[in-house]
């Protein structure tokens, strides 16, 4: 029987679980929305949010790991035996298999364009960036190389377990990725013009927070943190009790917030300096930047660091949705390298058809939508709310109590009044708000 897996500490815990949370929506979404939905004014719901809300929910995600000392799956039928509450790890593994299988088409993008400017190979004068991406996406031979290659990486991290794996890995990405992003942010400030992508960004303009700007950052607050699909579960299962749940989720919160004000101060600046528009989505990073820094000094080094900054955060999330599935499926005498090379081989597989929407299978659709599309409405919209909700009622109608405060003042004693104001937000507060996102998003609140 192998010996249970453990972080070696609790920075290699904080950084893994901060890189779980930081992904690309963090990075290019947030600041575009926030830019959008009254700059400043979004940033105070989304951070008040977050505190109330996310902090909240990744608390419990955490005291249910280490308190099950178990993987997704096993850890509700161990708090919960012959009960349907174990339906909550499978939705979990089944909706990280989704995610990460067009999560992964993503990342073999970013992976593309990071090692072409890496060989200048992106910036050149006259360049319709345009036209490159779509030449990359429109390749089924270029995206699926993507896929595997950005697949191949999360396996060799995950087959090499979680000390020597997962948190070896965060300890140098993570870091990497601060370290980009101040360069960045140094960079993008000393602009001309640059002051004024700070105000956009920014500046309150509560005439713009809109019922749908507030329940954005309603989502936001929690879907940022990794929660609801009991990723943290998972990891906080590799944790001692030495380690004080409620202090290294704030650790985590705070790192999030830190880390969107920086996209803003990088991206922003930059964007309006040269005149362009802030644009939602895949098309800022890999259409809008490259036309911005190819009128820089420098520009393609410049590139290559954001570049590289988005795929450390594309590569940290994804290792928390592997590590969930192969957790899930490892027994005392399976290898973990087995299992590890196997489940990438079936996301590879399951990726194919999302890689593919974009050129040869663009047509097919389901409800309007491509596959690459669908799955992510499925998994964003339906699964991920619904997650979150059954962990909410999870932890405050179904666990034991005892356990729950056992674990929440484990380490760093808070007082009553902080435990019972986290347990009053989970049992009331929290799952009333994810009920009306949920509702939300389904198109039923007007």
């Amino acid at each position: 029987m192998e010996k249970k897996e453990q972080w070696s500490s609790r920075l290699g815990f904080i950084l893994s679980s901060a890189g779980a949370a930081i992904g690309l929506g963090a990075i290019w979404k947030f600041p575009y929305v926030t830019g959008q939905s009254g700059g400043g004014a979004f940033l105070l719901l989304f951070v008040l949010f977050t505190l109330l809300i996310g902090l909240p929910m990744l608390i419990s995600e955490f005291i249910i790991g280490r308190g099950s000392g178990r993987e997704a799956v096993s850890a509700y039928k161990k708090l919960a035996p012959n009960s349907l509450w174990t339906i909550i790890g499978k939705l979990g593994v089944a909706g990280c298999f989704l995610l990460l299988s067009f999560y992964s088409v993503v990342g073999g993008w970013v992976l593309i364009y990071t090692l072409m400017a890496l060989g200048g190979q992106v910036i050149s004068s006259g360049a319709d960036y345009g036209k490159l991406f779509g030449d990359i996406t429109g390749s089924p031979v270029i995206t699926i190389s993507g896929l595997a290659a950005f697949l191949v990486i999360n396996v060799l991290v995950i087959a090499s377990g979680v000390q020597n794996g997962i948190e070896k890995a965060n300890k140098y990405m993570m870091p990497l990725l601060f370290l980009f992003f101040i360069v960045l942010v140094i960079r993008s400030l000393t602009l001309d013009g640059a002051m004024e992508g700070v105000r956009f960004f920014l500046q309150p303009d509560f005439s713009k927070i809109t019922g749908e700007a507030v329940l954005y950052a309603l989502g936001q607050s929690f879907f940022s943190l990794a929660v609801g699909f009991s990723c943290m579960v998972t990891y906080s299962s590799y944790l001692n009790k030495s380690v004080s749940l409620p202090t290294s989720a704030g650790s985590v919160a705070l790192m999030n917030i830190f880390v969107s004000v920086l996209a803003g101060l990088a991206i922003f600046p930059v964007v309006f300096a040269f005149g362009f528009e802030p644009t939602e989505g895949p098309g800022l990073l890999f259409i809008v930047l490259p036309s911005v820094f190819s009128k820089m000094p420098f520009g393609g080094l410049f590139l290559f660091f954001f570049l590289a900054l988005f795929l450390f955060a594309t590569l940290t999330s994804s290792f928390s949705l592997l590590e969930i599935i192969v957790a899930a499926f490892l027994k005392d005498r399976t290898s973990r390298r087995k299992i590890a090379a196997i489940t990438g081989v079936i996301v590879f597989v399951a990726g194919i058809p999302a890689a593919l929407s974009f050129s040869s299978l663009a047509d097919v659709q389901f409800f309007g939508k491509t596959v690459f599309d669908a799955t992510d409405y499925l998994v964003s919209n339906i699964l991920l709310p619904l997650g979150n909700l059954l962990i909410a009622f999870f932890i405050a109608w179904r666990m034991n109590r005892e356990l729950v405060k056992e674990e929440f003042m484990l380490s760093h004693p808070f007082s009553n009044g902080v435990y019972s104001t986290w347990y009053l937000l989970m049992r009331w507060l929290v799952p009333l708000t994810i009920i009306i996102v949920f509702i939300n998003t389904l198109g039923l609140l007007h």
